[in-house]
């Protein structure tokens, strides 16, 4: 993913936003996420005439906005995934109750990342 980010940014002369123009961008498109999870699973129906957004492509939008972030600041996004997790593997492995069949871990992506 970071990877064809940059190559569709890095096609146009303006390339990567300031960091804090990217974070109002990222505010904005997890709001319209926020507002559609709302009205699916929330206290506000959408109005008769409004249409259901696409709840993968809201998802997506927040998505493509975070791997532009991190590649504008030359973090490697699977990288810091598998840090992540190890955290949270180490501080909540006995949080919450676990399952009878644990669910198999996927596969590590071979696809290289940019810097």
């Amino acid at each position: 993913m970071q990877a064809e980010v940059d190559r569709w940014i890095s096609q146009f002369e303006e390339g990567y936003w300031h960091p804090l123009s990217q974070l109002a961008r990222l505010t904005e498109e997890v709001g319209e996420l926020a507002r559609e999870i709302n009205h699916r699973f929330g206290e506000k129906p959408k109005k008769p005439e409004e249409a259901e957004a696409n709840l993968a492509l809201e998802i997506a939008d927040v998505l493509f906005i975070l791997v532009a972030l991190a590649n504008s600041q030359g973090i490697d996004l699977e990288r810091a995934f598998r840090e992540m997790m190890e955290k949270y593997r180490a501080r909540d492995s006995e949080r919450w109750t676990p399952r009878s069949t644990p669910t198999p871990e996927p596969p590590e992506s071979s696809e290289p990342t940019p810097q």
